[in-house]
C-alpha cells in the first residue's frame, strides 16, 4: 500500500507544479517582435514558420492594396508541403473580405501576399506537435478512432469473458497503479474539453507555440501537459507492475484491455464535458474507482 500512497502523491505534485511564466515570441534574427500589438488574438508573428496542408495555396506578387484597389495582379501557387515563413502583416479596414493580409516567403524564395483567413485554414505550424494537433481534430479521423476503438474494445471484452482473465475494475489486480491511470485520463479528457470550452485563446496559444515543459506555459496549460506527463508516469508504472503480478499471457491482456477501457473513458469524458454532464460523471467515476478498488482489499 505504500506504493500507492507515494504514487497519488507524487501525481498530485506533478499536477501542482506549474509555472506562469510566459514565452515571448521572438523573429528569425532573435530580437522581440512587437507586431502582435495589432491584434492580441495572433499567436502567430513575423518569422512564424508554417507548411502547406492543402493542395496548395495561391499568392499574389503585388502589394494587397492593388489586389484590394482591383487592379491587375499577378499570382502563384505554392504547392503541398512546401515550407512558408511570415514576412509581414498588413492591415486594410478597406477589404471587405478579409482585413489582415499577410506576406509570407515560402522555401524557394518567392514572396507574396495572401488573406490571414485563407492563409491558415491551409497551412499548419512546422512544430510536430502542432501537426498531431490539427491531424486528429480532423472530424474524419476522430470517427475513424471512435470506432476503431469501439470496435477493439467490443472484442478485448468479449476475450477477457471468455477468459475469466483480470480487468480494471472488475477482476482487477492488487496494483492500484491501473484505477489511477484510469482516473487520470478522464480528468484530462474532461481538462482538455473545457479548454476547449472555456479557454479558446489559450488553447490557441498552445498550439502555435507547444511545449511539453509545463514550467514555461501559462498556467492552466500547465496543468493539462502535467497531466499528460502523469499519465505517461503512472502508464510506465502499471506496465511494470502488471508484469511482476501476472502471467505474461495474463498481463498482455489485461494491458490491452486496460488501453481500451482509458479508450473509451477519453471518448466518454471529451465529448459529456461539451454537455456539462463530464463534470457530475467525473466525480461519480473517480468516486467509483477508488472504492472499488480499496473496499476488495479491505475485505481482504
Amino acid at each position: 500500500m505504500r506504493n500507492v500512497y507515494y504514487a497519488i502523491i507524487a501525481t498530485l505534485l506533478l499536477l501542482t507544479t506549474t509555472s506562469c511564466y510566459r514565452e515571448r515570441l521572438q523573429t528569425l534574427d532573435g530580437g522581440e517582435d512587437d507586431t502582435l500589438v495589432i491584434d492580441s488574438s495572433r499567436h502567430y508573428s513575423i518569422g512564424y514558420n508554417f507548411i502547406v496542408r492543402g493542395d496548395s495555396i495561391i499568392l499574389i506578387s503585388q502589394q494587397p492594396e492593388e489586389h484590394v484597389s482591383q487592379l491587375e495582379t499577378d499570382s502563384f501557387s505554392i504547392r503541398h508541403n512546401r515550407h512558408l515563413a511570415v514576412t509581414d502583416i498588413n492591415i486594410l479596414p478597406q477589404d471587405s473580405i478579409d482585413s489582415v493580409w499577410v506576406q509570407v516567403v515560402s522555401d524557394q524564395g518567392r514572396l507574396g501576399w495572401i488573406h490571414e483567413r485563407q492563409l491558415l485554414n491551409n497551412v499548419v505550424p512546422t512544430d510536430p506537435i502542432s501537426q498531431f494537433i490539427m491531424f486528429f481534430s480532423s472530424t474524419h479521423v476522430v470517427l475513424a478512432v471512435i470506432l476503431v476503438v469501439m470496435m477493439s474494445v467490443f472484442y478485448i471484452m468479449r476475450l477477457v469473458t471468455q477468459r475469466n482473465a483480470p480487468l480494471v475494475h472488475l477482476r482487477d489486480i492488487d496494483s492500484f497503479y491501473p484505477s489511477l491511470l484510469c482516473i487520470i485520463v478522464a480528468c484530462s479528457a474532461t481538462f482538455y474539453a473545457s479548454l476547449q470550452m472555456f479557454g479558446a485563446d489559450t488553447w490557441q496559444h498552445f498550439y502555435y507555440h507547444p511545449s511539453v515543459n509545463p514550467f514555461i506555459m501559462p498556467p492552466i496549460l500547465g496543468i493539462f501537459i502535467s497531466s499528460i506527463w502523469a499519465m505517461l508516469i503512472v502508464g510506465i508504472a502499471t506496465i511494470d507492475d502488471v508484469r511482476h503480478k501476472l502471467p505474461l499471457e495474463d498481463a498482455i491482456l489485461y494491458l490491452f484491455g486496460l488501453i481500451g477501457v482509458c479508450s473509451m473513458l477519453y471518448i466518454v469524458f471529451s465529448i459529456s464535458t461539451l454537455y456539462y454532464i463530464g463534470y457530475p460523471l467525473l466525480i461519480a467515476y473517480c468516486y467509483y474507482a477508488i472504492t472499488k478498488y480499496f473496499k476488495p482489499n479491505e475485505e481482504a
